[in-house]
């Protein structure tokens, strides 16, 4: 062997040694474990980063006792250790690929406590990736349908369309230049915008701890829209009516003015009143505290389950009882009217006839062991009265002439004639003559 040769040789082992130290020598980093709810495709060797930045790699991937992922990973010198409160989330490098994830690490204060060596990350602390499957996953099948055929339906669209496309792209420049000048002007007040910021999360935050609310929301809204829906032909027709409904509220608002210019010298003359109320309602409320029975009773007279019982059945039947009295109401009148002379000829006879239900009353009121003293058959015309200077005699008629009232000699004495007449002569009862005629003053009882 040549000198060269061995010095070549001496050369080639020297690099390969020092090559294995660079490799094989520890760089004196720390070592964590991270806990997952699932792994999101990492796999060992994936960087671990912090703002973007490689601090670390993945040296492990492993499945808890409770089927969770268990990273093992490594953490460079220069950036360990780690402090509590550090977090962990799974991120991916781009949407082109898919096993291009790597794990991003928030790291806590550097005034928080050191997390020593192998410190197990909970899954608290931690949040896996969303995949974009996921995402479709959430998706019913109609949905995803859908979905697919906006995507087939834009493709279609814009097939053919690419120098219309690339023309309309020359104008992306002044909407960019807008948007540029819009945000710039929304921060130029970091104030305020941060206000907005913080008001914005504050009340998403609201909304977010009311989510079943909202979600009842959304679903009630879904059911009233659904029978909107289902009535578009009535809604249809009703909007065809409004017009006619907005002219017509038109110029009843236009009449409103003149009614509420005279309700507002109502409420003004009020005012004074007003006061005044509040001590007669509190001396009303007991009344109608104790009105509610009758009220209640009330309702059941006017409206009572069931036909023809209440009020209303009543009233439903006076149109036909209305009109029934209508005709009867003419024979009344009819029968009240010739029946007005025989009133007006008995009107005097009163108290006669009151007199005579008296008397017979206290005359048959005793009785014995056979009835009643009185045992009366009315007979008429049973006699007839002969006037003389002793006084008149009773005749007796026979019984084929008693029924005969058209006998010239039937007395046809005066109202009060039936006795005596009284000094005062007050009876008979002649109304001022008006009587004469109709009864005959002179038959009086004989006797002073």
């Amino acid at each position: 062997m040549t000198v060269a040769r061995g010095a070549a040789l001496a050369a080639l082992v020297i690099a390969v040694v020092v090559v294995a130290v660079l490799l094989l020598s520890d760089d004196g980093g720390e070592e964590y474990k991270v806990t997952l709810i699932n792994a999101g495709q990492l796999v060992n060797g994936d960087d671990v980063q912090i703002g973007g930045r490689r601090i670390g790699s993945i040296e492990d991937i492993s499945l808890t006792d409770n089927n969770q992922a268990q990273l093992k990973i490594k953490v460079d010198a220069d950036f360990a250790p780690l402090h509590r409160g550090t977090t962990a989330l799974v991120r991916a490098t781009s949407l082109s690929g898919i096993a291009n994830r790597y794990l991003a690490l928030t790291p806590g204060p550097n005034n928080a406590p050191d997390l020593p060596s192998g410190y197990n990350l909970p899954v608290t602390s931690t949040t896996s990736i969303v995949d974009l499957d996921q995402l479709f996953n959430t998706f019913n099948a109609q949905t995803r349908a859908g979905l697919q055929n906006v995507i087939q339906g834009s493709a279609a669209y814009y097939a053919g369309k690419g120098p219309q496309a690339n023309e309309a792209a020359k104008f992306f420049n002044p909407a960019l230049s807008s948007t540029s000048a819009l945000i710039n002007e929304v921060l130029s007040d970091q104030r305020t915008f941060t206000s907005f910021v913080v008001d914005a999360s504050n009340l998403v935050s609201t909304v977010a701890e009311r989510r079943g609310d909202l979600a009842a929301l959304v679903g009630n809204a879904n059911a009233t829209a659904a029978a909107i829906a289902a009535q578009n032909q009535a809604l249809a027709q009703t909007l065809g009516l409004l017009p006619g409904t907005l002219r017509k509220a038109n110029t009843t608002f236009v009449n409103l003015r003149s009614t509420l210019d005279d309700l507002d010298q109502l409420t003004a003359a009020s005012k004074p009143v007003a006061p005044k109320l509040a001590p007669f309602f509190r001396t009303l409320r007991p009344l109608l505290r104790e009105a509610r029975p009758t009220v209640n009773d009330l309702s059941a007279l006017i409206r009572t389950a069931g036909p023809d019982n209440d009020l209303i059945d009543l009233l439903h039947k006076t149109p036909a009882l209305a009109q029934q009295f209508g005709v009867s109401s003419k024979l009344t009148i009819t029968a009240l009217r010739k029946s007005q002379p025989v009133v007006t000829f008995i009107r005097p006879f009163a108290p006669e006839l009151i007199g005579w239900i008296r008397d017979f009353g206290q005359g048959a009121s005793n009785y014995d062991a056979n009835g009643h003293y009185a045992r009366i058959q009315p007979i008429f015309n049973a006699f007839s009265f002969t006037s003389n200077p002793a006084g008149g005699v009773l005749t007796p008629l026979p019984p084929s002439g008693r029924s005969n009232f058209n006998q010239s000699d039937l007395l046809k004495r005066c109202p009060g004639a039936a006795s005596q007449p009284p000094e005062d002569k007050s009876a008979p009862f002649l109304d001022d003559g008006r009587l004469v005629g109709d009864c005959n003053p002179a038959q009086v009882p004989p006797g002073p």
